[in-house]
């Protein structure tokens, strides 16, 4: 299967999610963060680093529910709005 390269704005978009998990993360350990999501604490570094910029649904999810963070708060703030 060939993946389509994501836009630019596909990329900023998962940098944008990532900088936005790792402030809600704060100082708690990316281990114990993501034990408590259900996922690997490489998938989380990926996320939050901005090298998963697509993460599945159920990912996102349980790392909102992690952390804290309401769904509809992460789609806002990650949407990027045309200049």
């Amino acid at each position: 299967m060939v993946r389509t390269p994501l836009t630019p704005e596909e990329r900023e978009r998962g940098e944008r999610l990532g900088r936005l998990l790792r402030a809600a993360r704060g100082d708690r350990s990316m281990t114990e963060v993501a034990a408590r999501a259900g996922i690997s604490p490489e998938t989380l570094r990926k996320i939050e680093t901005g090298r998963a910029p697509t993460p599945a649904f159920f990912t996102v999810a349980a790392l909102a529910g992690t952390l804290g963070l309401s769904m509809d708060e992460l789609a806002g703030q990650c949407v990027l709005v045309p200049v």
